[in-house]
């Protein structure tokens, strides 16, 4: 190995802890690191093991990461009782919980998201709180499903570059 690749697999290495530790800290874009991560590999170290075919199916891996978050968080809602209004309140609140009080918010939010959506649409307040609990469980559900995905899109360049 060339002082190159050492360096652009070190360089890979630091973004792929840090796109792990987006998963469960979520400050952090997860998978999106991961792959920049191989992009930077590449750019160091050189592309000739790494096709664009290999970056696009990298990138659908990411999406779908990225979808996991809001399919789980449905399930939890659906399978608690919720309804759309609740699921699109909790989606909601993930976003401004994450966005403005980072780790807390999160759950925080993705919880009163789910709650105040429930509530528009229904006054039934215990369904409401069911919901949003359901939400909440749905969204930390997704965290082992991401996790894995993440571990595989490692595992598939490891051996890409192998």
């Amino acid at each position: 190995m060339d002082i190159w690749t050492i360096t652009g697999l070190l360089v890979a290495i630091i973004f792929f802890i840090l796109g792990l530790v987006g998963t469960i800290i979520p400050m952090l874009p997860s998978a999106p690191l991961i792959w920049v991560g191989m992009l930077a590999y590449g750019l160091i170290a050189g592309f000739e093991d790494l096709s664009l075919a290999f970056f696009l199916w990298q990138g659908l891996l990411v999406l779908l990461v990225l979808l996991v978050d809001y399919i789980t968080t449905a399930l939890g809602t659906h399978y608690f009782g919720g309804t759309r209004a609740g699921f699109w309140g909790a989606v909601l609140g993930l976003l401004v919980g994450v966005i403005f009080f980072n780790l807390p918010g999160l759950l925080l939010g993705t919880f009163l998201g789910a709650v105040a959506g429930e509530l528009i649409a229904s006054p039934d307040i215990k369904k409401a709180l069911i919901s949003g609990i359901g939400a909440v469980i749905g969204f930390l559900g997704g965290i082992p499903f991401k996790l894995l995905l993440e571990i595989i899109m490692i595992a598939w360049f490891f051996i890409v570059i192998i």
